[in-house]
């Protein structure tokens, strides 16, 4: 019986008001979380990548020539290849808006961020001494010549193996999901199956 309550009692502890496991409030602060991606899950941070896009639009209108013509909304980078291998985690989610180019270049360096809000993907350490919920959402532009919007899942990847650009760099080392156009919802776009 003594070990039985030991055992019961190292198992649980009082982590805030909420009297959680041990291992669920670390779980839920880690650097990386394991917790599969649904489509479910896609389908929100698409919703919250559009409305930080909508309010960039509104904040900076001389863009406004670019607002609605994205041709491709994916999930790239470490969370896109945690959404195919279940293995690499989640630190944050990165979702990029790719657009053909216009009379001007959409601002390099924008990044939005978001807060997933608390789920089942916890939050990053230092997003929560950041006061961030759950996982940022990094919100991220960009156009390019690569992008005509005629075939986006083709685009992508002839920007990833062609463009000679830090973020085709970057992004070429991961994973790449479709999550608009609708057809290309939940679809592996990088790597590509040989």
């Amino acid at each position: 019986m003594i070990n039985a309550n030991i055992a019961l009692h190292s198992d649980w502890c009082s982590a805030g008001a909420t009297h959680q496991p041990v291992s669920s409030a670390l779980e839920l602060m880690m650097e990386r979380s394991l917790e599969v991606i649904t489509k479910s899950d896609l389908k929100k941070l698409l919703k919250l990548a559009k409305s930080d896009v909508h309010y960039f639009y509104i904040r900076n209108p001389s863009y406004n020539e670019y607002n609605g013509k994205e041709v491709l909304v994916a999930l790239c980078q470490g969370s896109a290849l945690h959404y195919l291998d279940r293995k690499n985690g989640v630190k944050d989610f990165d979702i990029w808006f790719f657009y053909p180019m216009k009379s001007r270049t959409l601002p390099y360096r924008r990044r939005g961020i978001v807060d997933f809000g608390k789920s089942k993907f916890g939050v990053h350490p230092k997003a929560k001494s950041q006061g961030y919920e759950g996982r940022t959402v990094d919100v991220l532009m960009r156009s390019d010549a690569f992008f005509k919007g005629k075939s986006p899942e083709t685009e992508i990847v002839e920007y990833l193996l062609y463009k000679n650009s830090v973020t085709s760099r970057l992004l070429v080392k991961k994973a790449v999901i479709g999550l608009y156009p609708e057809r290309l919802f939940g679809k592996r776009l990088w790597p590509q199956l040989l």
